[in-house]
């Protein structure tokens, strides 16, 4: 039993971490541009206007990202609730995988979001 709760402590907190940090993100994002705290692309880091841009598209989406992994980490979690170590084990390691792939996959649309709305100079169309 106790192996499930750790896997489920483990399964909730990327959702958990999405969540709070698109808040922060979106709501109080870094002031200045650097290079070691914040959404860092080369097209993010133009300057101030790409910067906060980019932190406002990204904290929204892991926000919203967030609460919908949390909902479905709990759904699934329940689902292998006094089963055998081994199947929560590698039900709970197959859904850290995805909650990861998609927290790198938010890169994407907001690389996408920043192109449109951008030019290659970090100048608004």
């Amino acid at each position: 039993m106790w192996f499930w709760w750790f896997m489920f402590a483990c399964d909730i907190l990327t959702p958990a971490l999405m969540i709070g940090c698109g808040r922060m993100m979106w709501k109080h994002p870094p002031r200045s541009i650097n290079g070691l705290l914040g959404y860092r692309t080369p097209r993010s880091m133009r300057n101030m206007d790409t910067w906060k841009f980019a932190h406002d598209h990204c904290g929204r989406l892991w926000w919203k990202l967030g609460w919908i992994m949390l909902i479905l980490s709990v759904l699934v979690c329940f689902l292998f609730y006094g089963r055998p170590e081994n199947v929560i084990g590698t039900a709970g390691g197959i859904l850290c995988l995805i909650q990861c792939a998609v927290l790198v996959a938010s890169i994407f649309p907001t690389e996408k979001a920043l192109k449109k709305n951008f030019t290659e100079e970090g100048v608004r169309k």
